[in-house]
Order: C-alpha cells, then sequence, then structure tokens
C-alpha cells in the first residue's frame, strides 16, 4: 500500500478514487459520489473484493493495518423493499 504524504493526493489506477494523506494516517478517500470516507470505507465496498496479484499490486489500499477499523455503516446498505400501491406481487397473481 503506497504511504500519502499529508497534504498531497494520489489516483488509485484501478477504482480512480482519489486519497488525500493527513497528518496522522487518517487519509481523506474522495469517491466519485458523495462526501469524502476514510480509508476503511474503500476497503469495505471496494478493495476487499481484488482476487488477482496484478490488481492487488496496483491498489493504494492493500495493506490490512493502514485501513483502520471498519465499520458496519462502511459496507454498502442493503436496498430497501418498495412496495408499489395498485402492483399486485407475483406470488398474489394467479396463473
Amino acid at each position: 500500500m503506497a504511504t500519502i504524504p499529508p497534504g498531497s493526493r494520489q489516483r488509485c489506477s484501478l477504482c480512480q478514487v482519489e486519497i488525500q494523506g493527513v497528518a496522522g494516517g487518517n487519509d481523506l478517500v474522495y469517491f466519485s459520489h458523495g462526501g469524502p470516507g476514510s480509508r476503511a470505507k474503500l476497503w469495505a465496498r471496494v478493495c476487499q473484493y481484488l482476487r488477482s496479484d496484478e490488481q492487488k499490486g496496483q491498489c493504494l489500499n492493500q495493506d490490512p493495518g493502514v485501513p483502520g477499523q471498519v465499520k458496519p455503516s462502511d459496507y454498502f446498505a442493503e436496498a430497501p423493499i418498495i412496495e408499489l400501491p395498485g402492483l399486485a406481487s407475483r406470488e398474489d397473481t394467479p396463473s
């Protein structure tokens, strides 16, 4: 994993996020949508799914000690169930 000096930014060649080095190691990750997050959030949503050594070698966030503690809120949440009025579900429709 690349150490990023405080005050500078690097772009990951795989996922295209930008990581800004911050003094004290609490780097900021700039995603394509939403506000900045942590390296732990980046790990929970993207980096843990890399499989090949080539991909892992290009990733800026592969050192398991650096991202920090991953919280449940760092993962993507399940999509909510949406019930639309006036539409019957398949189970309610006779065959």
